[in-house]
This record gives structure tokens, C-alpha cells and sequence, in this order.
């Protein structure tokens, strides 16, 4: 059976060309350490360690590669920005579009004593302004909200949300999961406090690698969530207190950052504004077949405008557990169906708690692909025979 792989807002597959090489060669020609060997090839691979950092200074419009941190992933980023920034007696807001990297965290900061708001969205996943800014008190320290859903694509207006928090002198973070890569953005232009990120996502590299980049502002205000070496300051039984290393304890994910660096020089290369188009593309085709479908339902924005290349699809008449097992036994077709880690999402679209079938396009996904996964969607509501598969 032919294999569809529709699943890249849980990782994108394939990665970029030359990232499985890069990684590879590392493990099996170089295999040193950084900061720890006083000898020439560490000295070497500190160099693409910097290299990184500079690649994404330049992706995302930062300054300082010192403050670019590496983290084993966004849920790290967002846990270290969150936990190490707020204090008891805080208040802190996030949207009602949030991944659970991002809730969870915050609502354990509630625990700890700190205040929450959760400002509301529309039912098609956007900001809703006035409600936002309804939500600011005096003792407001941070807002963080995603960049892009995860469950439904919708791009969020954080050029709206950094007014609004720099009109009163509030920290902004983002959680960009779903939208580097795939979409510009400017850290310098938004004014951002933070900007998480990952590398398996819309940049195309491996699993276990992520990065958060920080203001001097935010990284002094910031305690370290994880302590212990980190090849400087040895003497100290403190962490240091200059960048990276105030937050960078422990062996970096090196094979993670050779396989980072290898595909974000392919996204220069290429152009995230031409591997946008052809998402667009494939997204615009894919809800055009499948609001031909009686009882399939598209959640969010009707196309691709305003979105990342993610649609979720409620499917009446038959459950959407039972459509995700058919696309993937009966045609090879891979999705990711149920809640994706964002209730809170699910509440705001009206999808909860059924939750939806998930199609995420990616770099290489074709147009005949795209017409195959609308065929089989077809199939399976046409003949109505969940039933009779069970």
C-alpha cells in the first residue's frame, strides 16, 4: 500500500535534503563534545554551534546570538520562559488557542500562586482585541499565546497583541511551534520579550532540538530552570550569569545542531516565501475537494489565507476516530485525529471534546496527493460502511 504522510504539524517528514547526512556524519567522523575539550575538533564544532545561532538571528530579525538559546524542544523554551520568568503574585495571560506547552506550564504557575487570564478567541481561532485588553491588571507580568493553531492553522494577530502589550509596558512571548519556517517573522519589528521555537517542524530539521531567543531585559529577569555544568565558570556552584550558558546546563544536543544548521541553510537557500506558496497551494486545493463532501465539516478559515498549511476536519455521521483509522488502514493515509494537545483550542472552535481529524501539508506534499486524500475522504463518508469495517 502507498504511504501519504499528512501529519506535518506533528513533525515534518521528509526533513530538509542533507540533514539526515549532516547528523550521520557528526555521530560517525566527529562525536566530540563542545566546551569541555581543549582541542581542535571541539574547537571546530563550537564554530557550527555559533553558526546556528546565527542562522536563526538572521531567520527571525534577532540581534544577539548570544541569546539564542538551545533546548531540547519549544515545550522546554516555553517551560524555561514561563516558569523561570513569573513569580508568585503574578499575572499572566494566554489565549484561548493554546497548546498544552504552553497551558500547562502556565496553569502550574497558578498553583505556585500566580494569577491567570485567558482571553478569548473567535470560534475560527482569532484574536479578538477589545477582550484581550480586557484582560490586562495592574500586576500583569508576561502575555504568551501561539503564533498559529495547531488544531486549526489559524494564524493569530500578534502584530495586534504586541501593541496592545507595549502600550502598557507587558512582556510579549510567542510560541512559534507552528509557524517558523513557514511563515516571516520579525523579533525585532514585534518587539518581543521571547520567541520559542522548534527545529522538526516548519524548519525542517530533527526532533529534539529547539531554541528560545531572548531580550537582554528577559534573560536577566529570567532564573534558570535546569542547573549544572556547562564547561564555564567551573569554579562557581552557581550557574553562570552570561548568555548562552545561564541556560544552557548540561551536553547540548549536538547532532540535533549540525542536523538545525544543515536544514536551515536549505530554507535560505530555497525561501520560506516559495515553500509558503506551495502549502497555500495544497491547502486551497484540499478544503476546495473536501466542502464538495457532504458531512464533512472544514474548522477555522475557509482557506488558506490567514492560516498555516493545517486543516482539521469534523466528519458527521461517523466518528472521527473511525475516519482517521480508514485513511491510514485502507489507503496509507497519515493524520493525527482527537484532541492535539489543545483543549483549550477545541473549546474555543466548538470541537471538544470529540476533537478532529488533522491534515497537515508540508514542503514536498504534491497535488496528486492531495487529490488522493480527497478521493479516499469521499470514499469513506460515500459508502458509509465505518460499520461494516469495524
Amino acid at each position: 500500500m502507498r504511504k501519504v504522510y499528512l501529519d506535518n504539524g506533528s513533525t515534518s517528514y521528509p526533513k530538509a535534503p542533507g540533514v539526515g547526512e549532516a547528523m550521520s556524519d557528526f555521530i560517525i567522523h566527529v562525536g566530540c563534545n563542545v566546551g569541555r575539550g581543549g582541542y581542535e575538533t571541539a574547537y571546530q564544532m563550537g564554530e557550527v554551534i555559533y553558526e546556528t545561532r546565527q542562522q536563526l538571528c538572521e531567520l527571525f530579525h534577532f540581534p544577539e546570538p548570544k541569546n539564542v538559546v538551545f533546548t531540547p524542544s519549544v515545550t522546554y523554551s516555553l517551560n524555561y520562559v514561563i516558569r523561570g520568568f513569573l513569580k508568585p503574585g503574578d499575572h499572566v495571560i494566554m489565549s484561548s488557542m493554546e497548546h498544552n506547552a504552553v497551558a500547562r506550564p502556565v496553569k502550574a504557575m497558578e498553583a505556585a500562586g500566580c494569577a491567570v487570564s485567558i482571553a478569548p478567541c473567535t470560534p475560527e481561532g482569532q484574536i479578538i482585541p477589545e477582550e484581550l485588553e480586557k484582560c490586562f491588571r495592574e500586576n500583569t507580568k508576561l502575555v504568551v499565546t501561539t503564533h498559529a493553531s495547531n488544531v486549526c492553522g489559524t494564524i493569530l494577530d500578534v502584530e495586534t497583541v504586541s501593541r496592545i502589550c507595549h502600550e502598557r509596558n507587558v512582556p510579549y512571548v510567542i510560541d512559534s511551534a507552528q509557524s517558523a519556517g513557514i511563515i516571516p517573522i520579525d523579533f525585532t519589528k514585534l518587539g518581543l520579550a521571547a520567541l520559542c521555537v522548534t527545529g522538526h517542524k516548519g524548519l525542517l530539521g530533527p526532533q529534539g532540538i529547539g531554541a528560545m531567543l531572548l531580550t537582554d531585559e528577559m534573560a536577566q529577569a529570567m532564573d534558570p530552570v535546569i542547573l549544572g555544568g556547562t564547561g564555564s565558570a567551573s569554579h562557581l556552584l552557581t550557574m553562570p550569569d552570561f548568555m548562552p550558558d545561564k541556560f544552557e546546563a548540561g551536553t547540548l544536543n549536538l547532532p540535533g545542531i549540525v542536523g538545525l544548521h544543515a536544514a536551515l541553510k536549505y530554507l535560505k537557500e530555497t525561501g520560506i516565501e516559495k515553500i509558503r506558496e506551495l502549502e497555500n497551494a495544497r491547502v486551497d486545493q484540499f478544503i476546495g475537494g473536501v466542502t464538495k463532501i457532504p458531512g464533512v465539516r472544514v474548522i477555522g478559515l475557509p482557506t488558506s489565507e490567514g492560516r498555516v498549511p493545517v486543516v482539521s476536519l469534523d466528519f458527521q455521521g461517523i466518528d472521527n476516530a473511525d475516519v482517521s483509522f480508514l485513511l491510514d488502514s485502507d489507503y496509507g493515509i497519515m493524520t493525527r485525529c482527537a484532541l492535539h494537545c489543545a483543549p483549550l483550542a477545541h473549546q474555543t472552535l466548538g470541537t471538544f471534546p470529540e476533537g478532529t481529524v488533522r491534515f497537515a501539508f508540508g514542503h514536498t506534499t504534491t497535488e496528486e496527493e492531495v487529490e488522493y486524500a480527497v478521493r479516499a475522504i469521499s470514499d469513506i463518508m460515500g459508502d458509509g460502511s465505518a460499520a461494516s469495517r469495524e
